[in-house]
């Protein structure tokens, strides 16, 4: 959905209300969790954020926190939206001045324990959204080398005609997502580990 000014908070939450009645744009739900679907454009980034427990903590919160789309031009809200299947979350995109509101719903939550424990959660497109398929978000913390983790994978391709027609505008935008998103994590987990220490 397009707008000329930044939609306030009642107008995503009727957003949110009336797309959360909708199925989703694909077939392929929950396949970032596993063997990714032909057909679709595939973008994966990845970055280490620090090491030990402290830096893995520090990383969920930034991810339950949304803190991955805090770029000035994206955003997800509304703010507060739990970290939990069937959650509904609208992803906002400034791009060439105009808004646009994307409709998205967990469809798994990722949380284990051991000698990699991994947190995380991957969204799927719903009808109105730019875009369709699926994008997963994920902290891990291997004990063997004490690494924490940033790691994103999604699989895309055009929905609305707009995305078809400046297809190559949508993948670079794309992929300075993976590159920006990875540097907010960073700079999160940084920053909530400066804070616990002081």
């Amino acid at each position: 959905m397009l707008f000329l000014r930044k939609p306030g908070i009642e107008t995503i939450r009727g957003f949110l209300v009336r797309q959360s009645k909708l199925n989703f744009t694909y077939s392929a739900v929950g396949a970032t969790s596993g063997n990714l679907p032909p057909g679709y454009a595939i973008d994966h980034s990845r970055i280490k954020l620090g090491e030990g427990e402290s830096a893995y903590e520090a990383a969920k919160e930034a991810l339950r926190n949304w803190d991955q789309f805090r770029l000035g031009w994206l955003e997800a809200g509304p703010e507060g939206t739990p970290i939990q299947t069937n959650a509904m979350v609208a992803i906002l995109a400034r791009t060439f001045g105009i808004w646009w509101l994307n409709a998205c719903r967990i469809v798994l939550v990722i949380e284990e324990v051991g000698t990699v424990s991994r947190f995380g959660f991957a969204y799927g497109t719903l009808p109105d959204h730019a875009g369709t398929g699926e994008e997963r978000f994920l902290v891990e913390w291997d004990q063997a080398d004490d690494g924490v983790w940033f790691d994103i994978l999604a699989f895309s391709r055009p929905h609305h005609f707009l995305t078809r027609l400046a297809y190559p505008i949508v993948r670079m935008t794309q992929k300075k997502f993976g590159r920006e998103s990875c540097r907010r994590m960073r700079e999160s987990v940084r920053a909530k580990s400066e804070n616990t220490e002081s």
